[in-house]
């Protein structure tokens, strides 16, 4: 699907960029910084939201994260060189370090993935075009394995992340283990297979315990007709064929098949139904070697990218746990609010029955090999264990028994279309049926507390946040829920083995371990956004106000004419509107020495009438944008009271009109009265009319004037 997109040149290690990119317009608007999670996002090229997910899962994966920053210069070349045919630069690993400290140390909402992008050398088609994940993280590590040949890091990639799954042949008469090629009837099975991930099926199962003991615990038989070949026997016998994990790497990550075709309709559709998976697993029984400690085969979940759409598009965003804590976590809003009390609810305790199915059936799988029988044996199991059926002993209150098994998910999982049940990993023990266990199986009413308590805040490392392209908001751990089933759920999923630890410096410190010249890079990066920013908010804010000086005007017929000429009265000067009225006052003093007494500034309109005044700015406390001061208003200066001795009247209601009287010409007058005498009429009522024209509407309340 990629192609060759992630190919360096094997002489320089320089990538040529063969899109479009080389040149970024770059908007002239500063870019927002962070939000109150402290967390950068990264741009949308228009595609790369599948990207963007990655990236993020790597960045927040602090063992990646922290060898790719300990390969130096030294190894890796300098950017500035990567045009010298002669330099060994390794452009992908270098634009990685350099998008990572951005992320880390650089006050921006999101930053661009431009430069990473161009060193793979990828168009402006492929970055508008969206393409699958599961597909980019194998050939982006893949690119990176081979930039790094040569380097301290180029075992990166597979002591992180590479694990291997071993298919074996186990005679039932001899126990003998074969792992020979030419004993595998398919020749296509590998007897050992590398994986970068492992890829689970979706469909037909509920969730990825039950996919994994699919793969690496049911056994395929060899019995009947079709015996096996021992080589250690030499002659035909039973055996068992199966898959097991030979090595876990400290990173698993796991691919889930949503996606599938139907061929009756001859189309792909997205597998949408429940699939569920765990924040902490224990991989101990699908494992070959099993006698290590614990902390071995336990992994916690820290990323879930999830697909948004069906299988010809859609969205990727992921989910991430912050296991640093470099980010501000806080309660979202559902989880903030006040829970409704509820009345206590008094009881009387239940009965407990010597023998509750629960421990009842835990105990028999538990003593079964493989803790695993069919559904249809357990009965007669139960019968040999008490001495008495399911149904006449439990399914008047628990119903039947495969109903039971269903609705206790947490301890049982049901396998092969519902026709085998397993105890799961984390399944209690024998005998752990408890009274309180009893009295949730019961049916009546169950016990309530007198208060419902808000979910308690995540212990420290386990704050989840959504990162979705520029966006990053916090995230409850039960939110990972609602992405099992439906048009939006999880895609692929990544694991971190739990004996991992982090040092206490590591903690809520983004810049450690990042290379001291990157550090540099951010600071200074930082330093030209904040003056930039600086730069733009004045730009933006700077207005120009023309001031109208009272000693320049008086009052004539109700409106304020200049004396002398007008361009004489006015006053231009540039402020900030973000500044207050004080503000603004303070300056008009301090520009106007010779100016006694009071100072008023009044937002004023030039009429045809004259220059009339509306609002007084008294507040000084107030901005200049909240007062309405715009670029380009009249502000007149006076004491407030009176222009030249003389009051004015302020307020639309007082808008001043301006009338012309046109009167005729003598000639027109004498033409009028001989057509008037012509027709007969006298013409003395109207002598002397004039006509009235109105060049300006204004309120009737006003007063009248003209020449």
């Amino acid at each position: 699907m990629f192609g060759n997109l992630f190919e360096e040149d094997e002489e320089s290690f320089s990538a040529v960029p063969t899109g479009g990119n080389a040149a970024k317009a770059t908007d002239a608007e500063p870019p927002p910084p962070r939000g109150s999670v402290k967390l950068s996002g990264i741009k949308n090229q228009g595609g790369t939201c599948y990207l963007n997910s990655l990236l993020q899962t790597l960045l927040f994966t602090p063992e990646f994260r922290e060898e790719l920053f300990s390969l130096g210069p030294e190894e890796l070349g300098s950017l500035a060189d990567k045009d010298k045919p002669e330099a060994k630069v390794r452009v992908i690993p270098l634009q990685l370090q350099r998008l990572f400290a951005q992320l880390l140390l650089v006050d921006q909402q999101a930053a661009s993935t431009a430069d990473l992008t161009d060193s793979f050398g990828w168009s402006n088609s492929e970055e508008s075009s969206q393409q699958d994940v599961q597909e980019l993280n194998r050939i982006l590590f893949s690119a990176l394995e081979s930039s790094l040949v040569g380097t301290s890091g180029s075992s990166l990639i597979h002591r992180l992340y590479h694990g291997n799954v071993v298919n074996q042949i186990v005679c039932k008469e001899c126990g003998n283990t074969s792992e020979r090629q030419e004993d595998f009837l398919d020749l296509t099975v590998s007897v050992k297979e590398d994986f970068l991930d492992l890829t689970v099926s979706v469909k037909g199962v509920c969730g990825l315990e039950e996919a994994l003991w699919n793969m690496f615990v049911e056994e395929e038989m060899f019995e009947g007709n079709n015996l096996y070949r021992c080589s250690r026997c030499d002659h035909l016998v039973t055996a068992a064929k199966s898959a097991k994990l030979r090595k876990l790497p400290p990173f698993l990550t796991v691919s889930l098949l949503r996606f599938n075709f139907d061929f009756v309709k001859c189309e792909r559709y997205k597998e949408t139904g429940r699939y569920s998976f765990p924040l902490t697993i224990n991989l101990r029984p699908f494992c070959e070697q099993t006698d290590r400690p614990d902390s071995e085969f336990t992994f916690e979940l820290f990323s879930v990218i999830i697909h948004k759409g069906g299988c010809y598009g859609g969205h990727y965003h992921v989910y991430i746990k912050d296991i640093d804590q470099l980010g501000h976590w806080e309660a979202p809003d559902e989880e903030s609010k006040p829970k409704v009390q509820k009345k206590e609810v008094k009881v009387s305790e239940p009965e407990v029955e010597k023998e509750d199915p629960l421990s009842v059936l835990v105990g028999i799988l538990s003593q079964e090999e493989g803790k695993s029988v069919l559904v249809d044996q357990l009965g007669q199991k139960l019968l040999d264990r008490i001495g008495i059926s399911w149904n006449r002993k439990f399914r008047k209150q628990y119903g039947p028994i495969g109903k039971f098994l269903q609705s206790h998910s947490e301890v049982f999982m049901l396998l092969a279309n519902g026709t085998r049940v397993t105890l799961k990993a984390s399944s209690p023990a024998p005998g752990a049926g408890t009274r309180a266990d009893l009295t949730r199986l019961r049916p009546g009413p169950a016990p309530e507390r007198a208060t419902e308590e808000p979910e308690p805040r995540p212990a420290d490392g386990g704050r989840w946040f959504d990162l979705n392209d520029s966006t990053v908001a916090p995230i409850s751990g039960k939110a990972i829920e609602k992405q099992f089933q439906g048009k939006e759920s999880a895609y692929m999923l990544f694991y971190r083995r739990a004996g991992l630890s982090r040092p206490e410096e590591a903690k809520g410190n983004p810049s450690y371990r990042v290379p001291p010249h990157l550090v540099q890079l951010a600071q200074e990066e930082n330093c030209q956004l904040q003056q930039r920013r600086e730069e733009f908010d004045a730009s933006r804010n700077t207005i120009e106000v023309r001031l109208h000086l009272a000693p320049q005007y008086q009052v004539t017929n109700g409106a304020l004419q200049p004396v002398g000429r007008g361009q004489d009265s006015v006053i231009t000067i540039t402020f900030d509107r973000r500044k207050t009225v004080g503000d603004l006052r303070l300056a008009v003093y301090q520009m106007q020495d010779l100016w006694e007494g009071d100072m008023a500034l009044t937002v004023a309109k030039s009429l045809p009438a004259g220059l009339h005044l509306y609002n007084t700015l008294s507040d000084d406390q107030q901005s200049l944008y909240s007062a309405g001061v715009r670029d380009g208003s009249d502000l007149f200066v006076w004491n407030g009271r009176e222009v030249g001795g003389a009051s004015v009247q302020t307020g639309a209601e007082w808008e001043p009109v301006l009338l012309t009287l046109v009167r005729p010409s003598l000639e027109e007058e004498r033409r009028r009265r001989r057509r008037m005498r012509g027709r007969g009429r006298g013409g003395a009522g109207d002598a002397g009319g004039a006509g009235l024209r109105r060049t300006e509407r204004g309120s009737r309340a006003g007063p009248r004037w003209g020449p």
